[in-house]
Order: structure tokens, then C-alpha cells, then sequence
């Protein structure tokens, strides 16, 4: 994870989720959760904030987005604390809620995006001189296609979880990911060459 950020030094969580030692905690939606709920909460939150950064950057592909998407999903687990403690296996719960927020994020995006497109759209100006990185190659991904990618080879996770996650059969997963694969070998390929100028 990229140095400097909130997440680093764990400094901010206390401030921003209103945790204070010896106190109940109410939440947006007007909950309170008791002393023990909280700092449980709060002793996964520190466990666990780096990993769903990490995931979290692959997916948004920026630093920003990254730790606003992990703010989102460490809120959402808050909110609903006694939920994400009672299931059998919470980070894995926590992963769920971060890919489906980001998932919802981008078809908000989308939305509003269709709403305010010109008819004739300005053409989008081109960067000869822009390297292709992984990064830049898995953000070139449908935001589904990109989930896939990253849950399926970075966080390892089985065609069977990721379907699950996803909402979606195997077979979508599979097909997804061998384009989403073909896609990426294509641009890092290309990227290559140019590098090298072979």
C-alpha cells in the first residue's frame, strides 16, 4: 500500500468513526452499538483496513478512490457491526461489501454519465507518450470485468466464490475473466514492444 495514506498509521480511524474508548458509538442511522461491539469492530477494522485498501486501489485504480471506497466499506461494516460478526467468516463478508459498493459506485457513474453526454462528444485527446501499466490495463476493464480479475488472480479467490460474490454464474466468470485476461495480455504486450522498441 502507498505510504502517507490515512490507512498508514491507523491515526484517522478513532476520527473518523467517532471511536472513543469507554464509549458507546451511535451510528448515521441513529444505532447504538455498545463499548464491546465497538472496539471489536474497531480491532477488525485495524486487522483488515490494509488488505481492503489493496483491493480496493486494484479496483479504482487510484490512490483517492481507493481509500474513499475503503471508507465506504469499513461505514457500511460499521453500521451493520453485529451482522458482520455473527457470519461465519467476516473478512470474507467484508471483501463482498467492498466489491459490491464499488460495483454500485460505477453504474451510479455510468448513469450519470449517459444523462450528460453531449451528441457529439469531444474526441479524447491522445497521449503518445503514456505507458501502459497494469494498472492502466485493468482500468481499461469494464468495472464487473475488473472485479473479476482482481477477486479471480490477486485476492486468489475460487471460480465458485467469485460467482458468488458476483452474483452471477461460473460460466460468466470463466468467459469474463479469459477476455478480460486476452485484454490485458493485448495491452501489456503492446505496451512492451513500445518500451522496447521491438
Amino acid at each position: 500500500m502507498p505510504p502517507g495514506t490515512e490507512y498508514d498509521s491507523g491515526e484517522a480511524f478513532g476520527q473518523d468513526f467517532g471511536q472513543d474508548v469507554g464509549h458507546d458509538v451511535v451510528t448515521e442511522a441513529g444505532h447504538r452499538t455498545g463499548r464491546d461491539t465497538g472496539l471489536d469492530f474497531e480491532a477488525f477494522a485495524r486487522a483488515n483496513q490494509r488488505k481492503l485498501y489493496r483491493t480496493a486501489f486494484l479496483l479504482c485504480g487510484n490512490a483517492d478512490g481507493a481509500r474513499d471506497l475503503t471508507q465506504t466499506t469499513l461505514a457500511k461494516l460499521f453500521q451493520h457491526w453485529r451482522r458482520v460478526a455473527a457470519a461465519d467468516h467476516p473478512e470474507a463478508y467484508a471483501r463482498t461489501v467492498l466489491t459490491r459498493t464499488f460495483l454500485a459506485e460505477r453504474r451510479r457513474r455510468l448513469r450519470d454519465l449517459l444523462a450528460h453526454t453531449r451528441a457529439d462528444p469531444p474526441p479524447v485527446p491522445a497521449h503518445a507518450e503514456l505507458r501502459v501499466t497494469l494498472l492502466a490495463a485493468l482500468a481499461g476493464l469494464p468495472p464487473r470485468a475488473r472485479a473479476m480479475v482482481v477477486l479471480r488472480y490477486w485476492e486468489d479467490l475460487s471460480v465458485e466464490t467469485v460467482a458468488g460474490l458476483l452474483r452471477c454464474s461460473e460460466g460468466t466468470v470463466k468467459s469474463q475473466c479469459s477476455r478480460a485476461l486476452a485484454k490485458l495480455r493485448s495491452q501489456l504486450g503492446e505496451a512492451h514492444i513500445y518500451a522496447t522498441g521491438n
